[in-house]
């Protein structure tokens, strides 16, 4: 928690400049959590800076063993441009 201020202020700046898409805290059955998404529309390039920054990781508080990156399309509903 002590580095959550960093990361939510990163992430609203990413969103307003239509990079962040959405984000979400993932949970079990019992309503903890588990984990997190976040949809990004970057480039790679973009991406890599982001994650050299990025609170979670520097702070310890995202194991980058477990960090997946995966590639998707947004649809059209989805994306505010």
């Amino acid at each position: 928690m002590s580095c959550r201020a960093e990361h939510i202020a990163l992430i609203d700046k990413l969103r307003a400049e239509g990079k962040a898409l959405m984000g979400a805290a993932l949970t079990n059955d019992m309503g903890q959590m588990i984990g997190s998404i976040i949809t990004l529309d970057m480039s790679a390039a973009e991406l890599d800076n982001y994650l050299k920054i990025e609170p979670y990781i520097i702070n310890g508080v995202w194991d980058t063993d477990r960090i997946e990156i995966k590639t998707c399309k947004v649809g059209p509903s989805f994306v505010n441009k």
